[in-house]
């Protein structure tokens, strides 16, 4: 037989059996076929490097490399394999947001060896999937280990003899016999994964932490643990937020070891969860395979925290407008005025025109047109990026937030945007004038540049100078805010004076959101911007509030 042909049967023989595969998790489980690869090259060409198997959670794909498995000596065990990867589609992780919030439940339990969270968490997914197939369905789960020796690695024993004790297998049917301390560690982890067999992401930060010891050289393990992989343009729900609870290493887990006392108090959570830093979401997405740069992790991760805030943001009602209607003609005599006379209408009626006799005018009615939609008032946002604010890719920069949410509130009713980010003198990152790009502000909002403190005059100048829609600014920052006022522009035009007269153009007011240390500091700043709404913070976190409120409020300004 030919190598093709063999490698044509080999395709044949593995899908052939993915029905059974399907039905050993379920009769109504749905995945469509698996991406059969017969030779390394096209495993790679799919994404396949480094494994012999990988399940894709953005298309739910599973893709098997035949060449690596046949060298493995696995191709008699296609249903313990390919039910194997499809127990990651129905069990663990199943989707990208679990998968998401594994990877950080897993990194958690690993402090300074996060680099190694994909692999322990891989790990862990494929003891859940394998000891359910083993146990409640009878694969021969144990025999794919038999014939898959793994390396002379610490963390492989101890996982071994994980399997072992599960599966009440003699000692050194997986691997050689292991340490005392070791064999302790393997109990513990059987038993949580019995425990937390219907819970499995409460268990995963524990089995990280009995993992920690071993990471040695945990490089070696990867070619022996299936893959998973996204996309690299995959969304990724409900990353920002850290909402895991506490931690607690098996051994001290009364639910794993029957020896421990349960905890007199569990540690209360604030209400509501804690969130990740920005650095943190996006080193989570790059090990999940998104491929994002420093910019976008933290445009995804300010539009995921912003969303749960967005709120309809201020509009103006137009008024009904009245259009006339032709409602025939009359005779018009002398004495009326001249411009009423409708001379089609007297010609048609005769060709010759006698004043008063046959001279027609038209008669108008009214009727009153549609009611007009609201008109968006547009958005002209100026966040301070100076050095004493964070750096919003690093960590949680609350300017940055309530940028996000007043901008994506503006544009989710059809406004347009201008954000401008400001620091130092020529320090400027603006969008192109105002925009329906949701991204383009986004991506203006995360920038940084920590340098002095001197408010864009030419930009809030050159904004106004000819008419447009009604706009409200906003400006949010702290006391740095009176360069606004106090400096002049590169024409030698007083601050004070483009700051009023932008605020009278704008003509849907102004608002400073500003953190001030004391109630005279805010007076001073109140006396410097007369005509703007100042709203004092005590703390950046509270400008969120006042973002997710400031939709809420219908203001109308009178003309004064």
């Amino acid at each position: 037989m030919s190598d093709q042909a063999a490698a044509d049967g080999a395709v044949t023989q593995w899908a052939a059996l993915w029905p059974e595969a399907l039905r050993a998790w379920g009769r109504f489980v749905a995945v469509h076929p698996p991406m059969l690869c017969e030779t390394g090259d096209e495993a790679r060409a799919a994404g396949l490097t480094g494994s012999f198997a990988m399940f894709r959670l953005d298309d739910r794909t599973v893709v098997l490399d035949l060449a690596a498995l046949s060298a493995l000596g696995l191709s008699d065990l296609g249903l313990e394999v390919l039910a194997h990867e499809v127990g990651h589609h129905v069990l663990c992780p199943a989707d990208l947001a679990d998968n998401g919030r594994l990877l950080a439940r897993v990194r958690r339990g690993l402090p300074e060896l996060e680099r190694h969270a994909p692999m322990v968490a891989n790990l862990y997914a494929d003891l859940l999937v394998n000891d359910r197939l083993q146990r409640s369905r009878g694969l021969r789960m144990d025999e794919v280990y038999r014939r898959m020796p793994g390396p002379a690695s610490p963390l492989w024993s101890f996982y071994m003899r994980v399997y072992e004790i599960l599966w009440a297998l003699p000692t050194g049917t997986l691997t050689p016999r292991v340490a005392a301390d070791v064999d302790a560690d393997a109990q513990l982890g059987a038993r949580l994964a019995r425990v937390y067999a219907a819970d499995w992401l409460a268990g995963a930060g524990g089995f990280a932490m009995l993992c920690y010891r071993y990471l040695t050289d945990a490089e070696a393990l990867v070619a022996f643990t299936c893959r998973s992989a996204v996309g690299a343009d995959a969304q990724v729900p409900g990353l920002a937020l850290d909402d895991d609870g506490p931690l607690r290493h098996p051994a001290f887990d009364p639910l794993v070891n029957d020896f421990t006392e349960p905890p007199a108090e569990e540690p209360e959570l604030p209400s509501g969860g804690q969130y990740r830093e920005p650095f943190e979401y996006g080193q989570i997405l790059r090990q999940l395979g998104v491929d994002v740069s420093d910019e976008d992790a933290a445009t995804r991760y300010y539009r995921e925290r912003a969303a749960p805030h967005l709120v309809p943001f201020p509009t103006r009602e137009r008024p009904v407008v009245r259009e006339p209607l032709p409602e025939g003609t009359a005779a018009w005599d002398v004495g009326e005025p001249l411009d009423r006379v409708d001379w089609l209408a007297t010609a048609l009626r005769s060709p010759h025109v006698v004043p008063g006799v046959t001279t027609e005018q038209r008669v108008m009615g009214w009727m009153d047109g549609q009611a007009a939609d609201p008109e968006p008032v547009d958005l002209d946002l100026y966040v301070d990026s100076s050095g004493s604010m964070p750096d919003p890719r690093r960590t949680v920069s609350y300017l940055t937030l309530a940028g996000a949410i007043l901008a994506l509130s503006a544009l989710r009713v059809g406004a347009r945007v201008q954000a401008t980010l400001w620091s130092g003198t020529r320090q400027v990152l603006r969008t192109d004038g105002f925009v329906r790009d949701e991204q383009a502000v986004l991506r203006v909002l995360t920038g940084f540049f920590g340098g002095g403190t001197a408010f864009p005059l030419p930009v809030l100048r050159d904004t106004y100078l000819e008419p447009r829609r009604p706009t409200h600014i906003v400006v949010i920052s702290d006391n740095g805010v009176d360069t606004m006022i106090k400096a002049v522009d590169e024409r030698g035009r007083p601050g004070g004076d483009i700051a009023a007269s932008a605020l009278a153009a704008a003509g849907a007011g102004g608002t400073l959101l500003l953190n001030l240390w004391s109630d005279a500091e805010e007076a001073r700043i109140a006396a410097l911007t007369p005509g703007w709404d100042l709203h004092r913070v005590a703390d950046w976190a509270d400008l969120v509030d006042f973002a997710a409120a400031f939709g809420r409020r219908a203001y109308e300004r009178s003309p004064g």
